[in-house]
């Protein structure tokens, strides 16, 4: 359970954070937006000096997204398209680290997909140590299998690394009754049940991630990483004012 934090001070020791490769896009969603990922570094660094233990796994989905490339075209087959994206998701945390340690912090990354010329090997206890250490970790190459999205992988990283909790930083401010685009009465959930996810097929994390979070008793921060100064608001404990909270014991409630 998260504790409440004072202002400015952090409510959690260790956090996994997920963003999506097509964040890292900007606007466009493609490529890197140098801009977007220097105010997002700028970030992660201001909540590792608070002394938070700060682990972050990033999509590849601004180069290739797995699934959709099998969708369109009869070339790649799933297996392939999605060794594809976890290549692209080196490529992603590469860029992520030189951009954090050109700011003065410390980085490493480690890999599902061994890559050694550019990073290490994901070994959890590996992992655990460079925390420990006061470095920003960032797990890259999914799980090292396909058909496994990033999502699970960021689920499967929390419990292996011990997060008190897993932060999903994405476009839009929570989990939506429904598609807050399209209707203008769609209500935000400011805390919800991992059975509520699941029931209801709601856009948090795919049904693995979030069966894998129910069952290790993860709480899982949906939120906007648009606003500056969200994330750490959200290691301060702000979860449910800026976005949705999944849980094991939540009641459900709606902002209006």
């Amino acid at each position: 359970m998260a504790r409440k934090g004072k202002s400015g001070k952090a409510a959690y020791k260790r956090v996994m954070l997920k963003i999506s490769g097509e964040m890292l896009g900007g606007e466009s969603q493609k490529g890197i937006d140098y801009t977007w990922l220097e105010a997002f570094c700028r970030e992660c660094i201001e909540v590792r000096d608070t002394g938070v233990e700060l682990a972050l796994v990033v999509g590849g989905g601004n180069i290739i997204r797995g699934a959709q490339a099998t969708q369109k075209t009869g070339l790649l087959n799933r297996a392939g398209a999605d060794y594809m994206g976890m290549l692209a998701t080196i490529i992603n945390a590469l860029a992520i680290q030189n951009a954090l340690e050109s700011l003065g912090a410390e980085t490493r990354v480690l890999s599902a997909i061994k890559a050694e010329a550019v990073c290490e090997p994901y070994i959890q206890r590996r992992a655990l140590r460079h925390l420990e250490k006061g470095r920003i970790v960032i797990l890259a190459g999914g799980t090292g299998h396909p058909y496994f999205s990033t999502d699970t992988t960021a689920a499967l990283r929390a419990m292996e690394i011990r997060a008190e909790i897993l932060m999903k930083a994405t476009k839009v401010d929570g989990v939506y009754s429904a598609d807050p685009k399209k209707d203008p009465k769609a209500k935000r959930y400011s805390h919800l049940s991992y059975m509520d996810v699941l029931k209801r097929r709601l856009s948090v994390m795919d049904a693995t991630a979030i069966s894998l979070c129910m069952d290790n008793k993860m709480p899982v921060l949906v939120f906007s990483l648009t606003p500056r100064g969200n994330v750490m608001r959200a290691v301060c404990g702000e979860a449910r004012k800026i976005g949705t909270l999944v849980d094991e014991h939540a009641e459900e409630s709606r902002e209006g």
